[in-house]
């Protein structure tokens, strides 16, 4: 129940897939919000605090889950070979967005030279700073690719409904329920 089959997702890969798209949704909104912050607002410090803290675990957590996908197995994709085919490169697209969206929301934040602390817990040092405009740079980056993950995750969610109630598949019910793909494969 824990691991993947071939037949559904286990508990681990669930709760990743879930965790991960309440955080990035989160993540979004907590960000355009302050975005619109006033220098004197009580929030002005503490959101991007808050925003870069929640960020960096998510780091630590899509790199745990890039590292658990390679080793389990990926239930089999339903519908067409066009279907499985789109949805392989949905989620490479999904992948590869996310990481951008989270290497310039760190170049961002080290842009001045400073490490990262992550609520007080541990300090993520700055690798790569002082270059040209790089805060600016970085955040037209940040801006627009979580816009373009945003709108794909859309678009992912609506494919997962398509399937669904359209064509009948159980894309969600193994998605939401590890139990399922076992019931049903014996």
């Amino acid at each position: 129940m824990w691991r993947n089959t071939r037949s559904g997702w286990g508990v681990i890969s669930i709760l990743f897939h879930w965790l991960s798209a309440l955080t990035i949704i989160g993540l979004f909104i907590l960000g355009w919000w302050m975005t619109g912050l006033g220098y004197y607002d009580p929030w002005y410090n503490q959101a991007p605090w808050i925003h870069r803290s929640i960020g960096i675990l998510l780091v630590l957590a899509t790199f745990a889950r890039l590292a658990w996908r390679f080793v389990q197995p990926t239930p089999a994709g339903e519908g067409s070979r066009f279907e499985r085919t789109a949805a392989h490169l949905g989620h490479i697209a999904l992948y590869a967005i996310l990481l951008l969206v989270l290497t310039s929301g760190y170049l961002i934040s080290t842009a001045n030279g400073r490490g990262i602390s992550v609520f007080g817990w541990f300090d993520v040092p700055a690798v790569l700073h002082d270059l040209p405009n790089q805060a600016s740079i970085a955040g037209d980056v940040h801006w627009y690719s979580a816009l373009a993950l945003m709108v794909l995750a859309g678009g992912h969610a609506l494919a997962a409904l398509l399937h669904h109630f359209k064509h009948r598949h159980t894309t969600i019910r193994r998605m939401v329920n590890p139990r399922y793909s076992q019931q049903n494969n014996h």
